[in-house]
């Protein structure tokens, strides 16, 4: 009997963490907002038990971010280890694993959220057990605390589901997940603006180069996490948090902005892919400004604008930031932005950012300003996929 072929995958689709991960997490987050807004507007309506903003929440933090955390990781971890990455059918399930929680939140209605829940909660759990796995085995404990991120972001996910079946809305696991991911962007962004900074200038700008990590470093990281860890004790009913917390988070703006000046930013101007590193770094200290406001004057706009500013802005830029180089890297390519992404994937996104800040900070003009904050990101997103998929695609 002759056997009919199926489709094949092409193997080197499968050979590194960056090539499913990076355009699946860009088209999630492309089709997450376009779907989200005209929900949120009152236009549509999407089969899932979740409300129109806990669904948005949860497949930001909770879909989008550790599908890019996946891609960064299971690229950079043999790196750390000298030991082979997860490739071929494995990494195919990982994916698909992710990709099962996309859609059984997204049509809960239909499969309840019990099940969908379970499906969800698996990813998290499985990625943290493969890194940690490789870790061990290569004596990395350098990179712990990486794990341990991963560790928080998972429960906090798994606060969420509780929280949305006991409140029918969400008390603190928002927080808890946002200060988790930001603790991991800070401790990345540590180690790779600095170096990927010093490494262009050398070759293009000499002068001042950017200072490494440092004690001021660790104590910069070990005020905003405590101002984080009080953010989210002052979600779960500490008012008395409330005005400290608010300070905090002021001084760990300042102090970030402070640690942003040691990697000399200012200087790389002539290169976006090393600008963008900077400009999605600088909302995480405008976040910490703006939610210090917050807690201090109690003016609830301020809280949302410190909520985007780190999420649209901090984690939606690095991200992209990220993901170019990182892809441009491993295919070969060489590290300078071509003008299709300065212009069509890196402007969108920071307009995108802005906007949303704006939105709110003037929420009179939200169906203005929000539909075009939106299109603003899925055309960043989507310009990642349109322009680097070719390169993920090709052998080598």
């Amino acid at each position: 009997m002759t056997k009919i072929p199926g489709p094949a995958i092409p193997q080197h689709l499968l050979s590194g963490g960056f090539r499913l991960f990076f355009p699946g997490s860009a088209l999630v987050a492309a089709l997450s907002i376009a779907i989200w807004v005209p929900w949120f507007l009152g236009f549509m309506h999407v089969p899932t038990l979740l409300p129109p903003v806990a669904w948005h929440q949860h497949e930001l933090l909770f879909g989008f971010v550790p599908a890019v955390i996946a891609g960064f990781l299971l690229t950079a971890v043999p790196n750390w280890t000298g030991r082979p990455g997860l490739k071929g059918l494995p990494l195919l399930a990982l994916f698909l694993l992710w990709i099962a929680g996309r859609l059984a939140i997204g049509f809960s209605e239909w499969t309840g959220l019990l099940g969908a829940t379970l499906v969800t909660l698996a990813f998290l759990p499985v990625l943290a057990i493969f890194v940690l796995k490789e870790l061990v085995a290569a004596s990395n404990r350098r990179n712990y605390k990486i794990v341990a991120v991963l560790v928080v972001l998972s429960a906090a996910q798994i606060l969420f589901h509780r929280e949305i079946e006991r409140y029918g809305r969400i008390e603190m696991s928002d927080r808890m997940a946002l200060s988790a991911i930001l603790i991991l962007v800070s401790l990345v962004a540590g180690r790779i603006i600095p170096a990927f900074t010093g490494n262009w200038l050398k070759a293009n700008n000499p002068g001042r180069l950017p200072q490494n990590f440092a004690p001021f470093d660790l104590a910069v990281m070990i005020l905003a996490g405590l101002s984080l860890a009080m953010w989210v004790a002052v979600a779960a009913g500490s008012e008395s948090l409330r005005a400290p917390t608010g300070l905090l988070m002021i001084l760990a703006g300042i102090a970030h902005l402070a640690r942003q000046a040691r990697w000399c930013p200012e200087r790389t101007l002539r290169e976006p892919l090393v600008t963008i590193l900077h400009v999605g770094y600088l909302f995480i200290p405008l976040g910490f400004l703006l939610t210090g406001l917050s807690m201090l004057l109690q003016v609830s706009g301020f809280a949302s604008a410190g909520i985007h500013a780190w999420t649209t802005g901090g984690i939606g830029v690095v991200t992209l930031a990220v993901m170019t180089r990182a892809t441009r890297g491993h295919t070969g390519q060489a590290l300078t932005s071509p003008r299709t992404t300065t212009w069509l994937i890196y402007a969108p996104i920071i307009l995108a950012a802005a906007l949303r800040i704006l939105v709110a900070l003037l929420p009179q003009h939200t169906m203005l300003l929000l539909p075009i904050a939106a299109f603003a990101w899925i055309v960043a997103f989507l310009g990642y996929v349109v322009f680097y998929m070719p390169l993920i695609l090709r052998k080598g």
